[in-house]
């Protein structure tokens, strides 16, 4: 730290520790002023220059240096000097000493704040470079947070000092002047019959809607702001028009239809969306069938002798798409009719914030929600075109297992993929750019899908960046880079499973103008509004998860802020969010992992329970695999919980309740959990906890009181 922060630090310091040392905040009260108001006052008529010089500067001082008693000041100005000059007097000195907090914070914080949330500061202050303003202004009208905390928060933004001091002036003009207009109420009281005057209640009761009519105000300014270059329609044709039919759009329609709302829903494509046709269904389908073909390898194991079987491919895809099908009615176009949702296979156009174009026709609605989902990403590497790649979306078209099959990507499509077809009898390598598969998880997670993957004939190659693909001869390679040195991999197909883009183009997004993130999804407040407040975006065309239960999450919230926001907007609730890799073991998770409460300072313990000593799991020849609980503290509230073994992502169920409704550890080990089942491993893991956080000291004066007891 320099000489000049050094000073500045100490100055602040003495004036804190004088202010409290020397009990200054006595002061501060309204009796103190009550008791010395006509002192006051006769200061103020012999010496006004000096008075109100000396009231400025404790103004300054006491907001510059964050100390309390602003409020009472504010009171004190309107008794004194009255509601014009006292709101003059406050405004001023308020704003000076909030941007001398403003400018310390910035001066002696921002850069090691900075150096620790880089990442987190990057987002708000791309937020503050477009919206700065009108957040600040909200924040100054609608009092959340502290104004001094404000201040200190602002001051480590990218907020211009310029823009902080006039938008901070007229922010808390509206407040300073309900404050003072209080003060000079209560500069006529003269007993306590005075306390309820009329228009002393009529200040305090201003003060109290203050917030609530402030709201209203900033989200009709916000709304006018966009809404300015269109003409609203006098009436709608539909409550509600939904765009997508997968997961979010399907349940935001569901909710709509429910509380007999008028209600459209457009899909282009195919009914269930992703999950349904591309995504999760088929893919836990060939999971199915790839687990069959390893468990008969393993039949050793539980005293089978010569288990053989031959995988017929185009038969395993074919019981796929029956599965599909069999699933396909209950996200099917009758049933949504029949629930009273007007369905539309067409493409749908958004022409401005009320109207959506559907087949070359306007329909005209109240509020949009946009569910369009993503697609598999395809990166652009050279001569990738010339080969026919599969992606999650193609994939199930295969008749012919592939000899040779390089899987780009170690996320959780590309681990479970890998496998899958490794069981199925491919040779598969697995392509990864970072250090390890599956990188949100925990390390040894990581490591020990790994092995697993390599126990199983898989080549992961992580660490190798896929730079071009080759076509020679008729054979095709794929390129990569490691270490410096290219290394070259022959294939027969390539599966590109390295994430997914959000389906943003193409239907009036970029002609209105709706906000999108750098990661091209489109941008919404926590009532999953966009800049468009009656347009909302729900599933993977939002993020921040790209979970089909995320997605049905977001409907309600979606559907419900639409149809009745006027009245309450429910915030999104993302505390608890779980979600499962389905290899095999299965990796479920919810909350933080280890890495993830280190990375932000968290003070937590790790609680771990081995499933091979589960009597159930040994049973099952699934002895392997562990639970991980991370707790807060000393306490037993579960902040997040990995679970790695047999049926992982039913286990965590138990987990996801605990963490929703704020139980503990020590709720789940006192539930009966059925013997033999695999859901007693979470009750050995509470178990483990409590063990490790025995009171040592009680436990030993037990042990002297059993051993008198037994003299």
């Amino acid at each position: 730290m320099n000489k000049s922060k050094i000073i500045i630090v100490i100055i602040l310091a003495l004036i804190i520790g004088l202010f409290f040392t020397l009990g200054w905040d006595q002061y501060l009260n309204l009796d103190y002023i009550k008791t010395h108001q006509n002192e006051f006052a006769q200061n103020l008529n012999s010496a006004p220059v000096s008075t109100t010089l000396l009231f400025f500067i404790a103004y300054v001082v006491i907001t510059g240096a964050s100390l309390p008693g602003a409020a009472v000041l504010t009171l004190i100005s309107g008794a004194l000097f009255g509601l014009v000059y006292g709101t003059l007097l406050v405004s001023l000195a308020s704003t000076v000493g909030a941007t001398l907090a403003f400018l310390s914070s910035r001066y002696l914080l921002r850069d090691k704040i900075n150096q620790k949330f880089k990442k987190q500061l990057t987002t708000i202050n791309q937020g503050i470079d477009n919206e700065g303003s009108f957040y600040l202004f909200g924040l100054r009208l609608v009092p959340i947070f502290p104004f001094f905390m404000v201040n200190l928060v602002m001051g480590v933004t990218s907020i211009s000092l310029r823009r902080y001091f006039i938008v901070s002036q007229f922010g808390m003009l509206p407040g300073t002047l309900a404050f003072v207009f209080a003060g000079t109420q209560l500069g006529q009281v003269d007993s306590m019959a005075g306390l309820i005057s009329a228009p002393l209640l009529l200040a305090f009761a201003l003060l109290g809607l203050m917030p609530l009519c402030t709201k209203r105000l900033l989200d009709k300014l916000q709304a006018n702001r966009v809404y300015r270059a269109y003409q609203q329609p006098k009436t709608f044709d539909y409550n509600l028009i939904v765009i997508g039919g997968g997961a979010g759009g399907l349940v935001s329609s569901y909710i709509a239809s429910a509380v007999n709302s008028k209600v459209a829903l457009v899909e282009k494509h195919q009914m269930g969306g992703d999950c349904l046709n591309t995504g999760c269904v088929p893919s836990k389908a060939l999971i199915r069938a790839a687990k069959f073909a390893h468990e008969i390898k393993q039949s050793d194991q539980l005293g089978f002798e010569n288990s053989t079987t031959t995988v017929n491919f185009s038969k395993v895809m074919a019981r796929v798409h029956q599965v599909i099908k069999t699933i396909e009615p209950h996200d099917s176009v009758e049933r949504y009719q029949g629930l009273g949702v007007d369905v539309m296979s067409a493409t749908a156009n958004i022409i401005d914030p009320w109207t959506v174009e559907v087949d070359g026709k306007k329909l005209t609605t109240a509020h949009i929600i946009i569910a369009t989902g993503a697609r598999p990403f395809v990166p652009p590497i050279s001569g990738l075109d010339q080969v026919n790649y599969l992606t999650s979306d193609n994939l199930w078209q295969l008749t012919e297992l592939p000899k040779r099959l390089i899987v780009l990507g170690g996320g959780p499509i590309g681990s479970e993929l890998t496998q899958a077809f490794a069981r199925l009898g491919s040779q598969v390598s697995q392509v990864e750019l970072f250090d390890r598969i599956m990188p949100r998880e925990d390390p040894e997670v990581s490591d020990y899908i790994k092995q697993q993957l390599l126990n199983e004939g898989v080549d992961v190659l992580t660490q190798h960046q896929a730079l071009r693909i080759e076509v020679i001869d008729g054979n095709k390679r794929l390129i990569c880079q490691h270490q410096q040195q290219e290394v070259v991999i022959e294939f027969d197909q390539i599966l590109i499973a390295v994430g997914r883009a959000a389906n943003t183009t193409g239907f009036g997004l970029e002609e209105l103008g709706i906000n999108l993130r750098s990661n091209n999804t489109i941008e919404v407040n926590k009532y999953l509004q966009t800049n468009y407040p009656n347009i909302y975006a729900v599933g993977d065309v939002t993020g921040p998860y790209q979970f089909t239960h995320v997605a049905a999450h977001q409907a309600w919230y979606s559907a419900v802020n639409a149809l009745f926001g006027r009245f309450k907007k429910f915030a999104v609730d993302y505390r608890v969010i779980p979600w499962a890799t389905f290899v095999d073991p299965e990796v479920a998770r919810v909350g933080l992992n280890e890495t993830e409460a280190s990375e932000q300072g968290l003070d937590f313990c790790v609680t771990r329970y081995d499933i091979d000593d589960l009597d159930r799991a040994i049973t099952d020849n699934q002895a392997k695999g562990w639970i991980k609980v991370i707790t807060a503290g000393s306490s037993d509230k579960i902040l997040g919980v990995t679970i790695v073994g047999h049926n992982a992502s039913e286990l965590l169920s138990e987990y996801v309740t605990a963490m929703k409704h704020n139980l503990g550890l020590n709720k789940i080990l006192g539930t009966i959990h059925l013997y033999p089942t695999m859901s007693e491993a979470n009750k050995y893991a509470a178990g483990v906890w409590k063990r490790n956080h025995a009171p040592q000291y009680i436990l030993g004066l037990l042990k002297k009181y059993h051993n008198w007891v037994r003299r």
